[in-house]
Order: C-alpha cells, then sequence, then structure tokens
C-alpha cells in the first residue's frame, strides 16, 4: 500500500533521527499532518520504517520546536496554535523583523540587496502560479537572506527559532483569497526602501507587513482561547 504522506525514510548520510524529525515536520509545515492530530508511535514506525527509539528521538526534537505537544492521556500530537500565542508570535515577529529590516539595509552587501530582489522575483513568479507551498518556500528563502545580511546574530538566531511556528501561520493568513497579492506588494515596498538603504522606511514597512498578517490570521482563528 502507497503511503500518502511519502514518509519512508531512504537510510543515508543524515542520522535516521534527523531524517524522520525532516520528515514529520515537512508533513506539519505542509499541512499533510494537521494540528491537533494524534501521532500513533505504531504506525508511524511502520510507515517511516524506524524503531520506536528513533521516533521518540525525532518527536522530542519536533516537541522542542514547538510542532509537537505530548497531551496527558493521549500521546504526542500536532500542535495547534492558540490565538494568544499567535497573538504572542506575531508581536515578536514585528520587532524583530522590523530591526531585521532595517539592519539589513543599512549593513547589507549589494550582492545580498541583489539576492532579495532576485527572491522577490521568484516570489512573483509563483505567486502568478498560485501554489501556497512554494510561495511558503520562496518567502523561507527570501527571509533567510534578509537575516543573512542583517548583521544582527541574536535577531537572526531568534526568529529562525520561530520560523516553524510562523510558518504555520504564513499557510493560515496566505489562505485568504487576494492575500498573496497583498503581500508581494508589501515586500517589493520593504526591497525598495532596502534599495534606498533607508533603514527607518525599512523598519516601518517590515512592521507595518507583520501587523497585516496578524489582522488576517487571527480574523481567521475566530475569538478562540
Amino acid at each position: 500500500m502507497k503511503n500518502p504522506l511519502d514518509l519512508q525514510i531512504r537510510r543515508e548520510s543524515s542520522t535516521l533521527r534527523q531524517q524522520v524529525a525532516d520528515k514529520l515536520r515537512s508533513a506539519i509545515l505542509e499541512g499533510s499532518l494537521e494540528p491537533g492530530t494524534k501521532l500513533i508511535e505504531r504506525d508511524l514506525c511502520e510507515m517511516l520504517g524506524v524503531s520506536r527509539t528513533v521516533l521518540r528521538e525525532a518527536l522530542q526534537s519536533l516537541g522542542a520546536e514547538g510542532l509537537i505537544t505530548n497531551v496527558p492521556h493521549k500521546g504526542p500530537t500536532v500542535a495547534t496554535i492558540t490565538r494568544k500565542e499567535a497573538q504572542d508570535i506575531y508581536n515578536v515577529r514585528a520587532a524583530l523583523e522590523a530591526l531585521a529590516g532595517k539592519d539589513f539595509a543599512l549593513n547589507a552587501t549589494e550582492e545580498q540587496i541583489r539576492s532579495l530582489r532576485a527572491a522577490l522575483d521568484r516570489l512573483e513568479s509563483a505567486s502568478q502560479r498560485g501554489s501556497t507551498h512554494e510561495l511558503l518556500e520562496i518567502k523561507n528563502q527570501f527571509y533567510a537572506t534578509l537575516l543573512e545580511g542583517c548583521g544582527n546574530a541574536v535577531v537572526a538566531q531568534m526568529l529562525t527559532l520561530l520560523n516553524n511556528r510562523i510558518t504555520l501561520l504564513r499557510r493560515m493568513s496566505l489562505s485568504r483569497p487576494g492575500r498573496s497579492k497583498e503581500t508581494l506588494a508589501e515586500l517589493k515596498e520593504i526591497v525598495n526602501a532596502i534599495e534606498q538603504r533607508n533603514g527607518d522606511r525599512a523598519y516601518e514597512l517590515c512592521a507595518a507587513h507583520v501587523a497585516k498578517a496578524a489582522q488576517v490570521a487571527l480574523s481567521s482563528m475566530g475569538d478562540e482561547a
């Protein structure tokens, strides 16, 4: 029987634990494993072709990333981000991303700025194709470039730690009709400010971009706790 999640592990290069963690992380971030899904160890071991020990080590790693929670009397479950947690994440993201945008405008090399523009161009092409998965991948590339060139290792480290949960929320906001077009316009303004080396403008635009994304995602979550 074909595995619908394509989780079968190829035993090469990286450790089995890392491969398992990577497979499960991708399934969660892509939406194949939805929030609240109970993870049955026996079934996962069979699908992945690994021992329960390896699986548990991988689940522990994903738990540290905030993607999996251990529910009493239920076991490991794909984490659900509450409205309060989402708001907290967006507040932290807005502060850090605004600083990253400003620092990038002031510190990035010309080559890094060209790389950011190139990522934006790829994002525009992907937006026309309408693939949310592709948009998320390229948006991660865009932000990886931003963090690399901002010159602030602490900001980069903190945003990297939040990245998986940010990706889950980003999927939620991009699912709203028309949001990908708005996102593209907002990022174009940011890149324009960066190319002009206008740090203060980049700071304001980055904060506004995150605030808009928060508004869209939180409105879809309703009034849940």
